[in-house]
């Protein structure tokens, strides 16, 4: 539940933010805080995601 919440918000954050580039005078300090948030949330996902030349040393 708590993983679904937070991808949630980082594609929330993420759609915010390319929202608020089309306002004729966008808030820049939101616009930087809303891609922080969607940034760190893709490295928590693709962190998870294994390498596809990683391998085995089994």
């Amino acid at each position: 539940m708590m993983k679904f919440v937070s991808i949630l918000l980082f594609f929330g954050a993420g759609i915010y933010a390319l929202y608020e580039q089309s306002k004729p005078e966008p808030n820049k300090f939101i616009m930087i805080g809303a891609m922080a948030i969607f940034m760190i949330g893709l490295y928590r996902i693709m962190k998870k995601i294994p390498n596809k030349n990683e391998e085995d040393n089994e």
